[in-house]
């Protein structure tokens, strides 16, 4: 779904006629060169014609072309990369550019896709199919504005192409003109009744407007399309189609809270061949809410001892001070029982100080407590947890996801102690032990799980993290000084990508308590500089999220004497306030 149509029409000046070779090889050329080839006998035609040497300059790099159009069917888009190259060195194609920065599309580089759909309209002529393509790559970087103007140009030179109108309504969905994606996507489906994947991103805008059912009657339809005719597009990447149907689905279901249709659609979404990076992060969701689903709903995580940690693993108590926090499965039965909606904007709050095998930490306690009280003053369902180890930090974090699924704005903040580890970010237990070994990352956990699991279009997600930076496997173990780092090191990973994913929509942001490879002071008073400060300015009235982390980044630089400059990565499509104007 997320790559659209790329025909051959582009291809005619660069067809290569059957090779006069002896009769036994007579059926290698149209083998090689017939873009309704099966994959494999196109590249094994392709392979021999390449093996006889008797090729060179344009033939041989239409050779080239045609095995990566091979390559392209089996989503093997490394090797696609590969054989445009050479067909680019032998001589430079419009087809050859554009078919490269397809894969590279496909492989989630943007940035190179864009400079290879630049060079294909440099050289020319332009080309309707061309700058479809490059709008999608515009619209995968969160660039909207000039992805629509790409689906303009699509639209007017042609070919007409039902996926150049939907990709331009999922544009503007992005951008929160649900109308106008609607009419462009409408018109899509006018144009080819029988696509499957406008009927799935039409039901992304009937989730964002609320109406479950229809979601769920346009993806049935889009799956037994797919199911009745395979995509005749050679490079749609192979199973989106469905995985992307599948996906959006479940989702529908879950948030209906038919949770055994959604099961059964994430399991389904996760048999399909991921290849491309949007099937790949929908599966990495899928998988997430197939686990929640699946497994039977714990009860509230007890106040078990953590020996020898300083204080027990429990529940942090919610506003009032002395109210139990209410545990988030038990909401979700009464909200099922009841009927009541489930709160469109939720938070989950934790705080880890009291570790039992490092360096304790005396304020991500009162920094959650007082984050929690924050975001509930201003309308938010918050799930609190402070001091929890590894069993609770787990169930809490998941019981948290399972209440998200109907929400349209979800916040996750954190406190205490994080590290990265090969790239990923991790969050620590107060029983953690830092040391080398294969369970290490078991023992804690993984951030971008919590992301797959928050994937969605229709949802905002706001990621706080007052944690270290600082890596556990370095030789340091422990530093002294009233800071939250374990030991010297690289830090908390900066995320490649926020929209790689199915998160196409409403978009992410991460904001982090410091900057690449520094260290988050945990403070001398009651909170940590970072968390004072946000908790000063995250209420203000009419606030947008990102104004109000440039406030709290220049208090604390100011705080802290310039030591602690705190830092943010964002694919958020336009204003988002937390606090209503």
């Amino acid at each position: 779904m997320r790559r659209a149509i790329l025909t051959l029409t582009l291809l005619a000046a660069a067809l290569w006629p059957a090779p006069s070779l002896a009769q036994s090889r007579a059926q290698l050329g149209p083998l090689c060169t017939t873009d309704t080839t099966p994959a494999d006998q196109q590249i094994n035609a392709c392979n021999k014609i390449i093996a006889l040497k008797v090729f060179a300059g344009e033939k041989l790099a239409t050779i080239y072309f045609w095995r990566a159009v091979g390559w392209n069917k089996k989503g093997n888009y490394n090797q696609v990369i590969a054989d445009a190259g050479e067909s680019i060195r032998l001589h430079p194609s419009t087809a050859t550019y554009n078919l490269r920065g397809s894969a590279y599309y496909d492989k989630g580089e943007d940035d190179i896709a864009i400079a290879d759909f630049n060079d294909a309209l440099r050289i020319g002529p332009p080309s309707g199919i061309i700058f479809h393509n490059r709008g999608n790559a515009w619209r995968s970087k969160g660039e909207y504005a000039k992805a629509i103007a790409d689906y303009d140009q699509a639209i007017k030179l042609g070919p007409p192409s039902a996926f150049s109108w939907q990709n331009r309504g999922i544009s503007k969905r992005a951008l929160g003109d649900l109308d106008g994606a609607l009419a462009d996507i409408n018109e899509a489906i006018r144009l080819d009744p029988e696509l499957p994947q406008p009927l799935t991103s039409r039901a992304v805008i009937w989730r964002a407007k609320g109406d479950l059912d229809r979601a769920i009657a346009d993806t049935t339809e889009a799956i037994r399309l797919a199911k009745a005719k395979a995509p005749v597009n050679i490079m749609t990447p192979p199973g989106s189609v469905l995985i992307s149907a599948y996906s959006h689905r479940a989702l529908a279901y879950e948030a209906k809270g038919d949770f055994d249709r959604a099961r059964q659609d994430y399991a389904a979404a996760l048999e399909g061949k991921a290849s491309d990076a949007g099937s790949k992060a929908n599966q990495a969701t899928a998988k997430v809410r197939l686990s929640l689903l699946s497994e039977t709903v714990p009860p509230a995580p007890r106040n078990t001892p953590a020996a020898p940690a300083p204080s027990a693993s429990k529940a942090a108590p919610a506003s009032p001070v002395g109210a139990a926090s209410p545990h988030p499965a038990a909401e979700q039965r009464q909200r099922a029982e009841t009927g009541r909606e489930t709160s469109r904007r939720v938070a989950l709050v934790i705080g880890n100080g009291a570790y039992a095998r490092v360096r304790a930490l005396p304020n991500p306690t009162n920094d959650a407590r007082a984050m929690a009280k924050s975001l509930r003053d201003i309308g938010f369902v918050v799930t609190e947890g402070t001091d929890l180890d590894r069993t609770a930090m787990q169930a809490t974090i998941r019981d948290f996801l399972r209440d998200a699924a109907r929400s349209q704005v979800a916040v996750v903040y954190y406190a205490g102690h994080g590290v990265q580890i090969d790239g990923r970010n991790y969050l620590a237990p107060i029983d953690i032990q830092f040391q080398a070994g294969s369970g290490m990352t078991e023992a804690m956990m993984d951030m971008d799980t919590i992301m797959a699991g928050l994937d969605d279009q229709v949802r905002t997600n706001i990621l706080i993290l007052d944690a270290c930076r600082n890596n556990p496997m370095a030789p340091k173990l422990a530093s002294a000084g009233p800071a939250r780092d374990i030991e010297a090191g690289s830090g908390l990973a900066v995320p490649a990508t926020l929209g790689a994913g199915a998160t196409l929509g409403a978009g992410t942001l991460i904001a982090f308590a410091t900057a690449p490879g520094q260290v988050a002071l945990d403070g001398e008073g009651a909170n940590s500089p970072f968390s004072a400060a946000l908790t000063r300015h995250i209420g203000t009235p009419g606030l947008e999220v990102q104004q109000m982390l440039t406030r709290v980044r220049a208090e604390v630089v100011a705080a802290t004497k310039g030591k602690q400059v705190p830092w943010s990565n964002s694919s958020l499509l336009g204003e988002v306030y937390l606090a209503e104007k």
